[in-house]
């Protein structure tokens, strides 16, 4: 297969198309999409609207509850460990708050928590991978932040609340918004290097479904930077943190108080131990289950382990029948599908195009309305690319930026989406991106008051493993800031409640339960949870894998 510029023959063909009318589109403003069209394209096309996708939960708080098939399959799963094989009585690990998740959400519940006096020696951060192998250093984009005169917490709230179909949490969206200025200003105190003018004003571009100007970032990595600087200042403080240390069971007292958490070792294959006064749940999304047979932006171990822990111990969810797919993953080349093309690209104006290179919508619809656009246009029309290994995609007109921003945008601005494709030949500057949604943001999760307290005592949550923040779809730059504001209130929530916490004997009792119903359930195939990683070999290559190990030991 010959390519040019990294593209088939065919692909050049149909880009000859987006060359000739690009002039013509610079000045061709499309409209947004009514409301009626939003519901049409949402109801027909989007896969939360797929009947056959979903089924209703089995057992626990949320029975009856209409989830995608992939969650309900982790959330009927039988525990990975016999709670018989756990010696409670043997503690490893005994502290004020235990931290299970090392992503933005729990780095910031840390620090914070020394902010509000717990000593360093008494929290203990556990994370599944290193520290920091979470989707905060995938998120490219920006954070929402209303701090200009000519927007307001309040219109940051319309905006967020309007993107969530009307289904947030009021005190939860309330909580994001007003507590956003606080958040740039630690930021600003820490060292985020966020873009600025010559005059060292913060610039800010338009995301899908915003009325202002308010996303601020650092070029299209915002959350490596952001990241980079909080884990710095998590660092020096010295707060413990154990990697490659997930935890795969919570412990309660007698009275059903969350105590603590059942860590393993990855390597070792230990267990381990911990008692806590507090405990805060900021474990991530869900994006390597695939939903709906999606590729994914998330990272590795993205598998909803947090959830599903917390609902074993009596949590309460929300909002886990809605999934937020990314409208532009990469659909070309083969090797970064369903890798993130941050929504930047389009608040710089690229444009969404069909094989011809005309517009098949607005560039910058909310995320579920563009996704289901494009998923129309690849399923019900022949207007869409295919690749060499049968992918189909559409257009996302990136030098159409430069022409209208002047040459040097994309490297000023862009700088890590050019590095991906310049690896493979594709100069984003002179060519568009072949680009179709990526599964990438788990809307629900646990559900939570607006300073972080879980529906069982002892059990605090912050991040994307919470539910109700952002109602049915999230609105681009409120997760970054969602971790940061809700990480804030947690660590100093927890502060508050190790001085009244009692923690009675431990017990994995709940573990037991959860395993009788599972068992009442007569599932036709046995599943275990959590998950922990994904596993992508073939039942081919894992046999090959057990055969050469037997016969060489």
């Amino acid at each position: 297969m010959k390519l040019i510029g990294g593209y088939t023959e065919e692909m050049r063909k149909s880009i000859d198309n987006v060359n000739k009318t690009r002039s013509k589109r610079i000045n061709e403003v499309m409209e947004h999409m009514t409301m009626q069209e939003r519901d049409d394209v949402l109801k027909n096309y989007h896969p939360d609207y797929k009947v056959d996708m979903k089924r209703a939960l089995a057992y626990g708080n949320n029975k009856g509850d209409i989830v995608p098939l992939e969650v309900a399959d982790v959330l009927e799963s039988y525990p990975i460990i016999n709670p018989e094989d756990i010696d409670l009585s043997q503690i490893d690990y005994d502290v004020s708050v235990l931290i299970i998740g090392g992503g933005g959400a729990g780095t910031s519940a840390a620090i914070w928590a020394n902010y509000s006096g717990v000593p360093i020696d008494e929290i203990l951060v556990c994370n599944k991978l290193r520290h920091g192998d979470a989707n905060t250093v995938m998120a490219q984009g920006g954070i929402q932040i209303a701090d200009r005169p000519e927007d307001s917490p309040l219109i940051h709230y319309l905006d967020a609340v309007g993107g969530g179909h009307f289904d947030n949490i009021p005190e939860l969206a309330k909580a994001l918004v007003n507590d956003a200025p606080t958040i740039l200003k630690w930021h600003k105190d820490l060292g985020v290097m966020y873009d600025l003018d010559e005059e060292g004003n913060f610039l800010v571009l338009s995301g899908g479904g915003t009325s202002r100007f308010r996303m601020h970032s650092a070029k299209d990595y915002t959350g490596l930077e952001i990241f980079r600087v909080v884990r710095d200042e998590f660092r020096n403080l010295k707060i413990p943190v154990l990697e490659f240390t997930p935890a795969i069971e919570l412990i309660t007292d007698e009275t059903g108080r969350i105590a603590g958490a059942v860590l393993y070792h990855l390597e070792t294959k230990q267990y381990f131990v911990v008692r806590a006064k507090t405990t805060i749940m900021s474990t991530g999304g869900f994006g390597r289950l695939h939903v709906s047979g999606f590729p994914t932006t998330n990272h590795y171990g993205a598998t909803m382990d947090g959830v599903l822990m917390a609902y074993r111990a009596g949590a309460k969810l929300r909002n886990l029948e809605s999934t937020q797919f990314h409208p532009t993953g990469a659909a070309y080349p083969e090797q970064i599908v369903g890798l993130l093309i941050t929504e930047k690209v389009r608040g710089l104006g690229a444009q969404v195009l069909g094989r011809n290179g005309e517009q098949i919508c607005y560039p910058l619809e909310p995320r579920d309305v563009e996704a289901s656009a494009i998923i129309r246009c690849c399923t019900s029309t022949d207007n869409y690319l295919e690749t060499p290994t049968s992918m189909r995609g559409v257009w996302l007109d990136s030098p159409l930026i430069e022409e209208i921003r002047g040459k040097g945008t994309i490297l000023n601005n862009l700088s890590a989406m050019d590095r991906m494709f310049q690896r493979f030949g594709i100069d984003m500057t002179v060519d568009p991106l072949l680009i179709y949604p990526s599964l990438h943001y788990q809307n629900g999760g646990i559900l939570h008051d607006e300073w972080c307290h879980s529906s069982v005592p002892g059990l605090l949550v912050a991040g994307e493993v919470s539910g109700g923040v952002h109602g049915k779809n999230r609105l681009m730059g409120n997760s970054l800031l969602e971790i940061n504001v809700f990480g804030r209130r947690a660590g100093i929530e927890a502060a508050k409640e190790i001085k009244k916490a009692k923690t009675g004997k431990l017990s994995l009792d709940h573990v037991r339960k959860s395993i009788s119903v599972i068992d009442s359930l007569g599932l036709k195939e046995k599943r275990y949870g959590p998950m922990i990683l994904p596993e992508y070999r073939s039942d081919v290559v894992r046999d090959r894998l057990v055969q050469l190990y037997e016969s060489t030991y």
